[in-house]
């Protein structure tokens, strides 16, 4: 009996050390992503209503020829719904692991790193 009792709060304890060590959501305020960022080449231009456009001048692409895209904050998932001109969408998914008024860093699930600086508001 003695066992049983001692095994149970050992479990007890492992199981709220373990939770308490669970990394909490981060939140971002979305009013900071308002206006045009660039990395290299890579402009993306994101307005308050939910729309946004990418392009990139190395492949000679101005702005008013851009891709253009919806996109959503929920805490740290950044999601750009692009809309392709054939007709359908193209969803990627991003976490966000920076949001300032002049940085903007996300990756993708395989790693992949991006990291953007604020042009214009």
């Amino acid at each position: 009996m003695r066992k049983s009792i001692v095994s149970l709060i050992s479990i007890v304890i492992i199981t709220l050390i373990l939770s308490a060590c669970e990394k909490e959501d981060v939140t971002f305020d979305e009013q900071l992503l308002y206006g045009k960022w660039r990395s290299g080449t890579v402009y993306y231009k994101y307005i308050s209503n939910g729309s946004g456009s990418t392009w990139d001048t190395s492949d000679d692409v101005t702005e008013e020829e851009a891709q253009l895209f919806t996109w959503s904050i929920n805490q740290s998932e950044l999601k750009h719904i692009e809309i392709l001109e054939i007709g359908g969408f193209v969803p990627k998914v991003y976490t966000l692991t920076e949001l300032t008024v002049g940085s903007l860093k996300y990756k993708d699930d395989f790693g992949k790193k991006f990291s953007f600086t604020k042009v214009t508001n």
